[in-house]
């Protein structure tokens, strides 16, 4: 089944979606960004400022060369498809078999994503990633972790055809207070008890790095597991981080975390 563009929020088409009209020397406005920043993505670095110079006429026609495109400087359909195509990859269906759990589907869409290099472009927190996993806002104050794992959770089960466990949240709170309210809320302390095994979630949940009893900062999807009570190890695949897994990062990117030393909790896709 191929994404269904009918049925998906206006700000994801206006992300892949072409321009009505070529891009060319002179154009401006919101698509002549979207091009900067999909340059940027791809190693041909301009300014992101909404007016197609000399500079991004140049650019486009190093990406038109490097993709085998005619090398025009203009940006028609074929190069526009071409400069988005990691994120039409990524909203690409995942492979579902008959009996999976909805959580390994999850977990499939998650490495999907990452597989395509979800970055922040134009500054923090900015860009067509960021603005794909925050419902069409990026910005300084748009940490978009929790949207990252809730947009992935939408997706696999958009494809599944069936209802989300919870709606997601650019939130980590909302997403804790949504899993509270569904009894999907799985605390650090079962888990290190021993009275929820990891196997449980059957193939991947969503985390929680917990600051106070009422505060959450950092979300991620969580897949395999090592280990038993405090020495258990996991793999996630989260946003707005970074490879020392800060939580303003810049990128999507797979960790590894440890269970001890850190005040985790955990959103299960079914009951347990």
């Amino acid at each position: 089944m191929a994404i269904d563009f009918n049925n998906v929020p206006s700000y994801i088409k206006k992300e892949i979606n072409p321009p009505s009209k070529t891009l060319k020397r002179g154009s401006k406005g919101r698509a002549v960004k979207q091009v900067q920043e999909w340059l940027q993505y791809h190693r041909c670095p301009t300014a992101i400022d909404g007016k197609f110079g000399p500079a991004t006429a140049n650019c486009v026609k190093d990406f038109q060369t490097a993709f085998n495109l005619s090398a025009t400087g203009k940006v028609d359909k074929a190069t526009w498809q071409a400069l988005v195509n990691p994120m039409s990859l990524s909203l690409a269906p995942p492979s579902i078999g008959p009996k999976e759990a909805a959580a390994s589907t999850v977990a499939n869409v998650a490495k999907q994503h990452v597989a395509h290099n979800p970055i922040e472009i134009g500054g923090a927190n900015c860009g067509p990633w960021v603005r794909l996993y925050c419902e069409g806002n990026d910005g300084p104050h748009w940490a978009w972790c929790a949207g990252f794992a809730s947009f992935i959770m939408q997706q696999a089960y958009f494809y599944r055809n069936e209802p989300t466990p919870i709606k997601g949240s650019v939130s980590c709170d909302s997403l804790a207070a949504q899993a509270k309210a569904k009894k999907l809320f799985i605390s650090k302390r079962k888990l290190s008890a021993g009275s929820v095994d990891w196997q449980d979630f059957k193939g991947a949940c969503i985390f929680l790095r917990r600051r106070t009893a009422s505060d959450w900062t950092h979300a991620g999807i969580a897949t395999v597991s090592e280990g038993k009570g405090n020495s258990l190890v996991f793999s996630t695949i989260e946003g707005n981080t970074n490879d020392e897994g800060h939580r303003e990062g810049f990128e999507a990117c797979e960790r590894k975390r440890s269970l001890s030393g850190t005040h985790y909790d955990f959103i299960a896709f079914d009951s347990i």
